[in-house]
């Protein structure tokens, strides 16, 4: 249990083929003047890496080596979402099988892994206790859309890293699980919408042209994750390719991925009432966080 805590705060993690169950919601319509836009995926990637660079500092300080993650490329790191559109990525690594095995592979390479459990028991508990707090920090717990609630220990290098690049640690664990859990309220709206159905539907005989029976984009993506554990062979890998190609021609003949993302502005904004101020609060502590990782690291290449 401890090790897949220390394992996920020490690796840098990206998604790739399958976006996050807490990506957060896509801005409601152009941002109006002074209005925050949403980040970039290069720009996430750059608050991410300024963050292992101010804990590997922290943690240096209190007497322990530490090792930035290994990172993937800018292109190899993309989120790409419920809907692929990007015919020449889709080209070049299909759905993102065998970068996500190139990801793993760096999660179980991790030195610092190894570097912990090399440790003598009291040098362990107090490399824990300075990475996150320990098993005795205080936990913040918040309650986000869609029922349920999520906790967060607050202490440590990890915490002290949130503050330099958010500000208030808490402030910004409540906007960012808030607004990444809105996925439970409005994903199901955008679905059964009509002009969502019908862009959908237009996808599904457009793939069936190309000789693949997907009802939507979902279940194509799914056909090949469930190879992806041989996404090594050759000819698995070719096959899912170009799968993600005849999917990613078919979105982008018909314009599924802007349907999708006016469609998911709709019912966003029909939630700002409720959960604005949190939207808000996320877009601007994200800002924040960006302004201040563009002192600490460059962009990734």
């Amino acid at each position: 249990m401890r090790k897949a805590v220390i394992s996920l705060l020490l690796v840098s993690a990206v998604i790739t083929g399958c976006d996050s169950a807490e990506h957060p919601p896509a801005q409601a319509g152009p941002p109006s003047p002074g209005e925050a836009r949403q980040l970039t995926d290069a720009e996430q990637l750059r608050i991410a890496d300024a963050q292992q660079r101010l804990i590997g500092a922290c943690m240096r300080r209190q007497g322990f080596e530490f090792w930035e993650a290994a990172r993937l490329s800018l292109e190899e790191s993309r989120t790409l979402g419920y809907v692929l559109d990007d015919v020449a990525w889709a080209r070049t690594y299909g759905y993102g099988s065998r970068l996500q095995v190139k990801d793993a592979a760096a999660r179980a390479a991790n030195p610092n892994l190894a570097y912990r459990k090399r440790l003598p028991e009291q040098r362990r508990q107090a490399y824990d206790e300075a990475l996150d707090g320990g098993v005795d920090v205080p936990v913040m717990t918040v309650e986000v859309p869609g029922g349920g609630s999520v906790r967060k220990q607050m202490g440590g290098c990890v915490a002290e890293s949130e503050k330099k690049l958010y500000g208030d640690p808490r402030e910004w664990f409540r906007a960012e699980k808030t607004a990444g859990h809105l996925r439970a309220l409005y994903v199901p709206r955008v679905l059964a919408d009509e002009r969502f159905s019908a862009a959908q539907n237009a996808w599904s005989r457009c793939m069936k042209r190309s000789g693949y029976d997907y009802k939507d984009p979902g279940a194509s993506r799914q056909s090949a994750v469930a190879q992806s554990d041989r996404a090594a062979e050759p000819e698995v890998f070719e096959a899912e390719r170009k799968l993600a190609v005849a999917d990613a021609t078919c979105a982008k003949d018909t314009d599924l991925r802007s349907i999708g993302e006016e469609r998911e502005s709709h019912y966003v904004a029909q939630l700002r009432d409720r959960y604005g101020e949190a939207l808000d609060t996320y877009l601007r502590l994200q800002h924040q966080a960006l302004d201040r990782a563009k002192r600490i690291v460059g962009p990734r290449a």
